[in-house]
């Protein structure tokens, strides 16, 4: 134990050894992914998701293409109302990505830790810069993840001088950004 206290384990106490583990998600994890904000609304009901599986595909019209997990709360909103909001994250909102993500508490919601604008594609936060209102088009479960393709239907872009980047399970933002 460190003599300042709070570390226990240099490393996680139950991930399995090497060549136990997962060979996709291995690779999967060596590739840097940016991090976004899927939000969809309903009447009342709004729902999001962090998804970092994504592709934009330029074209007229541009396309998204995305991997999410249909069993999450955002899916069934978004299937429903037909379109999403995707917000671009940067650094400052990495807790917002683990509250929707379910991995850190959010006691009354995730929708409660952070400003959001509502649009017609659905709420995204005041303090996101970069964001798309997007309406599905299509999907098809590919491996273990529905993949949506949805037509990018407006775009507003700010700067993003710290965008907030997974790989091997953390979050980072590049030096000099």
């Amino acid at each position: 134990m460190s003599e300042t206290g709070g570390e226990i384990h240099a490393e996680h106490p139950f991930l399995p050894p090497p060549h136990e583990r997962n060979p996709v998600r291995r690779l999967r994890g060596r590739l840097a992914a940016p991090v976004t904000l899927w939000t969809a609304a309903l009447g009342s009901r709004r729902a999001g998701l962090p998804v970092s599986g994504l592709v934009v595909a330029d074209g007229e019209p541009g396309k998204v293409l995305g991997l999410v997990d249909e069993d999450s709360d955002l899916w069934p909103v978004a299937e429903a109302s037909g379109r999403f909001a995707l917000s671009v994250l940067r650094w400052e909102h990495r807790s917002l990505a683990d509250a929707f993500a379910g991995v850190m508490p959010a006691p009354g919601g995730a929708f409660r830790l952070t400003e959001w604008r509502d649009t017609d594609w659905g709420p995204v936060p005041v303090s996101a810069q970069t964001w798309a209102g997007c309406r599905v088009l299509d999907t098809r479960p590919i491996g273990w993840a529905l993949a949506v393709e949805a037509e990018l239907e407006h775009i507003e872009l700010g700067e993003e001088n710290d965008p907030l980047l997974h790989r091997r399970g953390r979050y980072f933002t590049p030096p000099g950004e």
